[in-house]
């Protein structure tokens, strides 16, 4: 037996079936694509005889005719919309498209119980002596509305919300992809606690927003330069136990969102990348990166240890002894140094990095979202709970390293060589 959230997707099947009309049905049964908010298996329940005041129907031959041309490329359209519109229009695109294709109802009326058929005959029987041409051309204005309402939807960014939710990014969605760009290029992009606080929230609305990829880059010439060492400095002495546990709960926090994150997650290297920005690599699904990007973490020359995760991620990726060079002794990467070693995807020229990447991520937008996360899924499920143990003690080490003398000296060394540049 056919469950009964199947019901629904099987009643358009079988008219389909029966009609040959393979690109409306096409179209129609999107309804898995579209997350409809009435779940299938309330479909039954939930569809009414319904009639259609609001439709604005062309009814008379000073209809504008449209050609087989349109009303085919109407149904191409249907087929690629990416929101659920709702089961009253989509009762309608069916109505319609049946009175366009056959004329007007004559099928026998279902019989009440069969809530699904019903509500579709209703719909269908409802545009009564509505001529075809008549019901062609109202299938594509009604197709045009909803399309030229997605594009609105899609071509709009948050750029203005975000200048004021967020002080150091710039968040912006399109084509399915939200987009994060740390926005501190006077500072190379450091990062300082208002970022981290920023890029948690972003996280967090771009994981519930509609978007099917997110893509963390830089604006300016460098991806990151890393943590804003200048804050730790500004701390009064006796604050500085209490100011580190706050700092490193926002920290555990902000890697915790990474660890979660159910999307897929795009890293754009844009440029040079240091400390804590290359070693979150390792928790994005693909590390893009132009050729003149360089990868370096300099905890030893500051007294500090690993973070984001990076004592078990980059192991795994390159093997320990790799990661060590890297992790330990501060090794410089070249981007095509870090490719090799699997940190980094691909690497681009930076003459076309731009165009290049996001010709290709437009086009991971619109595979099916859902898949996508479930695959993220099984990749890293078995791992997370290990994640975020490695995470915890990671930041706890880092509690008491910046507390070191040792780390405090070779931050106050390296600001004094850096204000001498």
């Amino acid at each position: 037996m056919i469950p009964r959230r199947f019901s629904a997707l099987r009643a358009f099947s079988e008219v389909a079936s029966a009609s040959r009309l393979d690109g409306m049905i096409s179209a129609i049964s999107q309804l898995a694509r579209w997350r409809p908010p009435i779940p299938g298996s309330l479909w039954k329940r939930q569809l009414p005889a319904v009639s259609f005041p609001a439709l604005q129907l062309h009814t008379t031959s000073m209809a504008m005719r449209v050609s087989q041309e349109d009303f085919e490329k109407a149904k191409e359209q249907v087929s690629l919309l990416k929101k659920d519109p709702g089961n009253e229009v989509k009762l309608k695109l069916y109505a319609l498209f049946k009175q366009a294709t056959e004329g007007p109802c004559t099928t026998p009326k279902p019989g009440m119980l069969d809530f699904v058929k019903k509500a579709k005959w209703d719909a269908w029987n409802a545009l009564g002596s509505l001529p075809k041409d008549a019901a062609r051309q109202n299938y594509v204005d009604l197709v045009s509305s909803l399309v030229s309402s997605e594009s609105l939807s899609q071509k709009k960014t948050s750029f203005n919300d975000t200048q004021s939710e967020y002080k150091t990014l710039i968040v912006t969605k399109e084509d399915n992809i939200t987009k994060i760009m740390l926005n501190r290029p006077s500072q190379k992009n450091a990062i300082n606690i208002q970022m981290y606080k920023d890029i948690t929230l972003a996280l967090e609305a771009a994981e519930k927003d509609d978007s099917s990829l997110t893509v963390i880059t830089g604006n300016g010439e460098y991806y990151s330069s890393g943590n804003d060492l200048s804050e730790p400095l500004k701390i009064p002495p006796d604050e500085i136990q209490k100011k580190l546990e706050e700092n490193m709960q926002i920290l555990r926090t902000f890697i915790d969102h990474f660890i979660d994150f159910s999307k897929p997650l795009v890293a754009l290297v844009n440029g040079p990348a240091i400390g804590i920005s290359v070693t979150l690599l390792g928790l994005f699904d693909i590390v893009y990166a132009t050729d003149r990007a360089t990868f370096h973490t300099p905890f030893i020359h500051l007294g500090l240890c690993p973070e984001a995760c990076s004592s078990f991620t980059f192991p795994k990726i390159m093997g320990s002894v790799k990661a060590a060079e890297i992790l330990i002794f501060g090794r410089k990467l070249t981007a095509q140094e870090a490719y090799a070693r699997g940190l980094v995807t691909e690497v681009f020229p930076e003459s076309t990095f731009q165009k290049e990447v996001w010709t290709r991520l437009k086009a991971y937008s619109q595979l099916p979202p859902v898949s996508m996360k479930k695959s993220k899924q099984l990749i890293r499920s078995f791992e997370k709970e290990t994640l975020h143990r490695v995470n915890l003690e990671e930041c706890n080490l880092l509690q008491t390293r910046f507390t070191s003398d040792e780390c405090l000296n070779a931050i106050v060394n390296f600001l004094n060589r850096k204000s001498k540049l």
